[in-house]
């Protein structure tokens, strides 16, 4: 059994400070071959994604504003950075919204053209290519 070096409990609350962030990064590399190896279409419509996205990113910043302000919830100031938007928003709410829409429409795009390659293979054989 070692002794933990003096400085090692403050390296991880520095790096905790960014966890929120690092988790939003995470979804975003853990989707990225929905788009890249599956064809999801997602990020190749870009009017589209916006028009899906900016809704949500509208309607939950206002509901999350409503909710700090009326003191409803709180960040824990150990896993956001501390920049934030008007109204005590924390960036990574912000960014919270935009990545998970686009994450969901990635896995909807993927699983949508996973089964139109199936359906093409079958139509494919049924006309006996």
């Amino acid at each position: 059994m070692g002794v933990p070096a003096p400085d090692a409990g403050r390296q991880e609350l520095e790096i905790d400070h960014f966890r929120y962030l690092l988790l939003m990064a995470g979804c975003l590399v853990i989707t990225a071959p929905l788009e890249l190896v599956l064809h999801a279409g997602v990020y190749r419509r870009v009017r589209a994604l916006l028009l899906s996205v900016l809704p949500v990113v509208l309607v939950f910043s206002v509901w999350d504003v409503v909710g700090i302000v009326r003191g409803h919830w709180t960040y824990n100031p150990r896993f956001v950075t501390g920049l934030q938007l008007p109204f005590r928003m924390p960036i990574e709410e912000l960014v919270f919204f935009v990545v998970i829409p686009i994450c969901g429409l990635l896995t909807y795009g993927a699983v949508g053209a996973v089964l139109d390659r199936k359906q093409a293979r079958r139509d494919a054989e049924a006309r006996g290519a």
